[in-house]
């Protein structure tokens, strides 16, 4: 941006120089550095009116594919090269009706410039669940990881059938459950089954655009959301998991204290050195705002303020706060947090360590029995209101030792 506020600054002086100068070459530089910046310019814009009329048009089904096709390329490779020429050699008329062409065209891409932005924004984080290849837990494929029953289910939905979506650390469980009860023409292709993340998939509830999210439970911003919208949540437990503090395996830390950890994220403990370990300053990562991890630092700090994390500390995607943890540069000093399925099974990184919570070790077994301290529900989220019967269907069946049986194998802790 200061760069081509410079350029522009710059534009804006060798027009005065050019209008103030009396001497008939030094007119003439300044007219070719004139023209030399307008080319510049003409040529991003026109490159940016075709990207942006490509993305308006291409949201409307009544404009063939073809057509937009060539009114595309031809924005760039024919409109923009015909102003150029009329600005270098005074062809006025061209000048004017490419101009008026451009800024034809330009109308609707400004119109959809909120649009293309909420789009990019999306784009960043819908389906790029670091570190998760969802094509090994695809649903109706034969050598895919999902767990599968030995048996033929005991119900099989047909008709309207539910659209589900789930959080990163769930794909595998909710894929089963999809393999088990769906018709298998639904193919692990179709809109029916989504794999966003836990921001998009809540929008998407509160939309009423999904049927059932499985997941932790929403951020205070989402219920809000869902609010604003007319959409009211229902919960149904339908398994345990642990939430769980991640360091770097050359730590030599294995356990903590809740407190001491609450002390860790508000920023009153800086030092490994006051909880028994090394003389290194504590870097403590922290995810962004609407994650379902970071939900769950928010319950489990339990009113006291979480410090301000600087932008190096602060990791858009689950996967990443994995990966930074584990990374060599960051040897021994940095702490995270995520969900022990997901870094136990999912993730599996050498690299890592969960560490034990007033002693305990968080494991499947203590999350069972509940001897963890920090457990938190696996919910199947859906809205109040929903006349799609198969909704309900199929979340009894979750609760069913069918369905129970998947999330006990996947790796979760069942409720029944």
């Amino acid at each position: 941006m200061k760069f081509f506020l410079a350029m522009f600054l710059v534009f804006i002086v060798m027009i005065i120089m050019y209008y103030s100068s009396k001497k008939p070459k030094e007119r003439k530089i300044y007219g070719i550095i004139i023209k030399i910046f307008i080319t510049i310019g003409i040529v991003l814009f026109g490159i940016f009116v075709e990207f942006a009329f490509s993305f308006s048009i291409s949201r409307r089904t009544y404009i063939i594919p073809n057509l937009r096709t060539i009114i595309s390329y031809a924005l760039v490779f024919v409109m923009t090269p015909l102003f150029i020429i009329s600005v270098w050699y005074k062809k006025r008329r061209v000048l004017m009706v490419t101009l008026a062409l451009l800024v034809f065209f330009a109308i609707p891409a400004v119109l959809k410039i909120n649009d293309m932005l909420v789009i990019y924004d999306d784009s960043k984080i819908v389906n790029l669940n670091v570190n998760i290849n969802v094509s090994e837990y695809q649903p109706f494929v034969y050598d895919t990881k999902i767990v599968r029953l030995d048996h033929e289910p005991s119900m099989m939905l047909e008709g309207d059938l539910p659209v589900i979506d789930g959080a990163a650390a769930v794909v595998p469980v909710y894929s089963a459950f999809m393999n088990a009860v769906y018709p298998a023409e639904v193919n692990g292709v179709k809109t029916e089954l989504q794999y966003n993340n836990t921001q998009v998939g809540y929008r998407l509830l509160a939309d009423k655009k999904i049927d059932v999210f499985f997941g932790a439970y929403p951020s205070e911003s989402q219920i809000a959301y869902a609010k604003k919208k007319g959409t009211e949540f229902e919960y149904t437990e339908i398994g345990k998991e642990g939430f769980v503090f991640i360091v770097n395996k050359e730590n030599p830390i294995e356990s903590l204290t809740e407190e001491q950890i609450k002390g860790i994220y508000s920023g009153k403990i800086k030092n490994w050195k006051e909880l028994g370990g090394n003389s290194e300053s504590i870097k403590a990562f922290q995810r962004n705002e609407g994650s379902g991890s970071q939900s769950m630092l928010i319950r489990f700090m339990d009113g006291t303020p979480i410090m301000d994390a600087p932008s190096e500390n602060k990791v858009s995607y689950m996967g990443l706060m994995a990966d930074v943890v584990a990374d060599y540069r960051n040897y021994s000093n940095s702490i995270g947090y995520s969900f022990r399925y997901y870094i136990d099974t999912l993730i599996a990184n050498p690299n890592l360590k969960m560490i034990s919570i007033n002693g305990i070790a968080p494991t499947k077994e203590n999350i069972t029995n509940g001897t963890y301290p920090i457990i938190t529900p696996l919910y199947a989220v859906t809205y109040k209101g929903n006349d799609n019967e198969n909704v309900q269907k199929l979340i009894d069946w979750v609760l069913s030792d069918e369905g129970q049986e998947i999330i006990d194998k996947t790796g979760y802790a069942r409720v029944k």
